[in-house]
């Protein structure tokens, strides 16, 4: 075969269908390296007739990590949810941003040369004792990596932006009835009259086997999902660039080895770090592993049986995790709880006793009758009465009767009137402040929503899925 191939090649078809072979590979190639990067499109966010690169994105990210202390970026890295929050803000920081500047453009406004190199010699960082130095401007350009026209240009966007949002900046007035009426809501007070039935009131005998088992029918004990894990840590001083380097290295060497077959006590015993089982949790429950952080626990209920992490980067070393085993949630045995239902269900008659007394109460009230044992006060929003029986003084209107249910009692409650408080300015004042502030976020609402109606957003999910998501 080898043979007849060596032959062929030699005939003059056989060249020319080489040719064309190689002449198409190598003009694939070209074309890529030619076009590739200049027709593929790196869009992230589409804001209107405007776009948002992924470079942009990946910028706008190292400038918020930057700012954030040590443990705050190891968090970013290491927990999912606080990574996910972290892409969400800065994609909804750079969205924003490019909604002021259309809206700015279709505005038509218009920030001079002149305007931006007053505003930069007023800058304090290029300032020497209250004068411009261009030294300063250069030295501060120099050390982020920006040019004379990048700064310019962005101190300009900034500008435009502000000139299209700076209106929301402006305190809304707030009418003086409003003031009252909320004034008026959150300080008066209630006159009520009530009486109280408690449950334990009532005298109830022990429960059968019986009576036991229906009343747990009704409120069975769940017990939670538990998993169990293994572990191997690798420690390392993290904030030491060359310990952090061979930590690195021995924990690859430790994965790699997992990955080829071998046990994780077998990969810590060759290489002398810790591994450890913990016995079944549940995700709320509280363990005294330190590894196993909140994170990290998120991490093992998202994992399945037999399933192992990659390496995760801590704040003191490396570690792979495995969910040995999955207990799933189910409803404990009758037998396993049978004594401690017993105080669940005495309560639970007691209840329905006092239900009943309650209810005749009531009837009582709304038939004219007058109540034995009833308590007169006059209560606020916070104090006078249990919470709930203020939640019902202020949730009804005068004249009103109501049945209350509190954890342990049942209440009969009047409602008298209404006591209006006596004004005070000070409060009315720090009422309308609180006001202003609601309903400037509303207006900022608005019209942030007006912005996104004029100028849709739209993910480009492909280069979403592709470099933020993975």
């Amino acid at each position: 075969m080898l043979e007849y191939l060596r032959n062929a090649a030699e005939k003059t078809w056989a060249k020319i269908l080489m040719f064309i072979l190689i002449f198409s590979f190598v003009g694939w190639g070209a074309a890529e390296w030619i076009f590739g990067s200049a027709t593929r499109d790196m869009t992230l966010i589409h804001v209107g007739n405007a776009d948002i690169s992924v470079q942009q994105f990946a910028n706008e990210k190292s400038n918020v990590l930057s700012g954030m202390s040590k443990e705050e970026q190891r968090a970013a890295y290491t927990d999912s949810a606080k990574a996910a929050a972290l892409t969400q803000s800065v994609m909804s920081s750079l969205t924003m941003k490019q909604l002021a500047l259309n809206r700015a453009k279709d505005l038509g406004y218009f920030v001079s040369d002149k305007r931006i190199a007053d505003e930069i010699r007023s800058y304090p960082q290029f300032q020497n004792q209250g004068k411009f130095e261009p030294w300063l401007f250069d030295m501060v350009l120099q050390r982020s990596g920006m040019t004379e026209q990048d700064f310019a240009n962005s101190l300009r966007r900034d500008i435009l932006r502000q000139l299209a949002i700076g209106v929301m900046t402006v305190p809304v007035a707030v009418p003086q009835f409003a003031v009252d009426a909320f004034y008026n809501g959150r300080y008066a007070k209630r006159e009520i009259k009530y009486a109280t039935v408690k449950f334990n009131d009532f005298k109830v005998s022990e429960p059968t086997t019986e009576q036991l088992k229906a009343y747990y029918a009704q409120n069975p004990k769940v017990i939670p999902e538990k998993r169990s894990v293994s572990y191997v840590f690798v420690a390392a001083d993290m904030n030491k660039p060359d310990k952090y380097d061979a930590g690195f290295k021995k924990a690859q060497l430790v994965e790699d080895m997992i990955i080829s077959g071998s046990s994780m006590q077998e990969a810590a015993d060759k290489y002398k770090i810790k591994f450890v089982q913990v016995p079944a949790f549940a995700r709320n429950e509280k363990i005294s592993d330190k590894v196993l952080s909140d994170g990290l626990t998120d991490k093992v209920f998202a994992m399945n049986t037999g399933m192992e992490s990659e390496l995760l980067e801590l704040k003191d070393g490396f570690a792979i995790l495995r969910v040995d085993d999955i207990i799933a949630e189910h409803n404990a045995s009758f037998e396993s709880v049978q004594k401690d239902l017993v105080s669940g269900w005495k309560k639970s008659e007691q209840r329905k006793n006092a239900y009943v007394l309650a209810n005749e109460k009531l009837v009582d009230l709304n038939t004219g009758k007058d109540l034995k044992d009833v308590k007169s006060v006059i209560v606020s929003r916070t104090e006078g009465a249990s919470i709930s029986v203020l939640n019902a003084a202020f949730a009804n209107h005068d004249g009103t009767n109501a049945l209350v249910e509190d954890t342990n009692a049942f209440y009969v409650v009047h409602i008298n009137k209404n006591v209006a408080p006596k004004s005070d300015d000070k409060k009315k004042q720090d009422i309308r402040k609180e006001l202003q502030g609601m309903s400037g976020h509303y207006v900022s609402d608005d019209y942030g929503q007006f912005l996104k109606r004029k100028y849709p957003v739209k993910i480009n999910q492909k280069n979403y899925d592709r470099f933020i998501a993975k």
